[in-house]
């Protein structure tokens, strides 16, 4: 399956329940980074627009880009009552948009789906000169209690479905973070972001990632009726929280040989 289409029947359960971005996001794009109303932001790989709407709630002008049409469709019926949003259905390698014309690029829980040297090539024809760049992404802290022990040991009776998305290693994930920005440029952010979830939110949350078994495919009937177990043991007034952080890695982008980007990504 092409990773653009991973999505396709989960866009539903992403759009309701997949955690949303603490405003400390927008907050240091605009206090720390000093990124002005109205400035230009392409939101690439937007999903649903979670974070799409953040961004424009803190009132820039935000095109969101996403090759999956369900996810889009869901973002485009969400956001099109902000006068500042527009979309595009592209792939963050090769967006189509017009170059030097935003003053950032987001990414967010995208960026382990992307080539990384292209994608690179593609943001650098994207910004303004000292354009920012901001990835972001939510991690659960895996062994933070009891509940988040059991869920990760019911993630790892996935196996290789689960352990081949390969974005939890944080020192692995830092390595790609250097390699991706420019030398000395890379800044590092995080915010509490913990997630409360009812059953339906739990489950929810589960079906819209990749990894989880779909109706139908084998092992789907018994993850749920393991995270209902879960919920059930951890669960206080029918609420379970993950302990969860948002992590922002930005700075900006050098100008380099094609080259070598692909020689620093292997």
């Amino acid at each position: 399956m092409k990773t653009t289409e991973r999505f396709s029947n989960r866009a539903e359960d992403y759009r309701r329940y997949r955690p949303g971005y603490p405003r400390g996001v927008t907050a240091l794009m605009r206090e720390t980074c000093g990124l002005e109303l109205g400035a230009r932001v392409a939101d690439i790989g937007a999903g649903t627009g979670i974070l799409t709407r953040l961004l424009l709630d803190a009132g820039f002008a935000v095109t969101a880009v996403e090759p999956n049409d369900a996810m889009r469709a869901a973002a485009e019926e969400d956001l099109r009552g902000y006068a500042g949003f527009s979309s595009v259905a592209a792939p963050a390698e090769q967006t189509g948009l017009d170059g030097g014309a935003f003053d950032a690029i987001t990414v967010a829980q995208a960026f382990h789906w992307f080539d990384a040297p292209a994608a690179r090539k593609e943001f650098q024809r994207l910004l303004r000169p000292e354009g920012w760049v901001f990835i972001v992404r939510n991690h659960r802290r895996e062994g933070a209690n009891q509940l988040a022990r059991d869920y990760e040991g019911m993630l790892k009776t996935l196996g290789e479905r689960y352990n081949a998305i390969g974005h939890r290693d944080r020192e692995a994930r830092e390595r790609a973070m250097r390699k991706f920005f420019s030398a000395d440029s890379l800044r590092i952010a995080q915010f509490d972001n913990p997630h409360v979830m009812d059953w339906a939110g739990l489950r929810g949350r589960f079906l819209s990632v990749s990894y989880a078994p779909k109706e139908g495919e084998p092992g789907h009937e018994e993850m749920l009726a393991r995270l209902e177990e879960i919920f059930n043991l951890h669960a206080r007034d029918g609420r379970v929280t993950f302990d969860q952080v948002t992590e922002v890695y930005y700075g900006h982008l050098a100008r380099c040989q094609a080259s070598s980007l692909h020689q620093a990504h292997e």
